[in-house]
């Protein structure tokens, strides 16, 4: 990445943006782009406008947007303080920008935002088949819990080809 991204929160006013964000970097042809695509794994979209707003409005939640100087919105992360953990999920990147570093500043801009909320880890899940994703978060001081959940079977958000479940992590701050 050669310039640093513009950091804010969503408002409503964001939301058509971070729809198409989200569902291109997970599902369809153009996440086939990146290396975060769930399109093997799951048909149809990611997310809806409906469960976007329902996620920006739970209370302790926020989206956290990475626009280029230009404003063009290339990465997301979804944050809820859920003390003592801050829960992370949906980070998006752009898949034609993906492997650049966003992804990293994204995470780093999360921990942040737990600490400066008082939070002292991270807890993320991640579709347990997803080897390179679980190594990335690995990476980067996540740690699996031990515990699973099971994938949701709202059809809003897809439609699995396969069993899946969730894998829970955590990062301690």
């Amino acid at each position: 990445m050669l310039t640093a991204p513009l950091l804010s929160a969503a408002t409503d006013a964001d939301l058509p943006d971070l729809l198409l964000l989200v569902n291109r970097a997970y599902r369809g042809d153009a996440s086939r782009q990146g290396w975060t695509t769930e399109a093997h794994l799951l048909d149809g979209q990611r997310t809806d406008p409906d469960d976007l707003r329902e996620l920006l409005h739970a209370p302790g939640a926020t989206f956290l947007l990475a626009r280029n100087p230009a404003g063009d919105l290339l990465g997301s992360v979804y944050l809820k303080n859920q003390r003592p953990d801050l829960y992370l999920g949906m980070l998006s990147v752009e898949p034609a920008q993906q492997g650049q570093g966003l992804g990293k500043h994204l995470l780093a801009a999360a921990e942040t935002h737990a600490r400066q909320l008082g939070c002292t880890s991270i807890l993320i899940s991640v579709i347990s088949v997803r080897a390179e994703l679980l190594a990335w978060y690995e990476r980067h001081g996540f740690r699996r819990t031990g515990e699973t959940m099971a994938f949701p079977t709202d059809t809003r958000f897809g439609v699995t080809r396969q069993k899946l479940e969730l894998l829970l992590l955590r990062k301690e701050l």
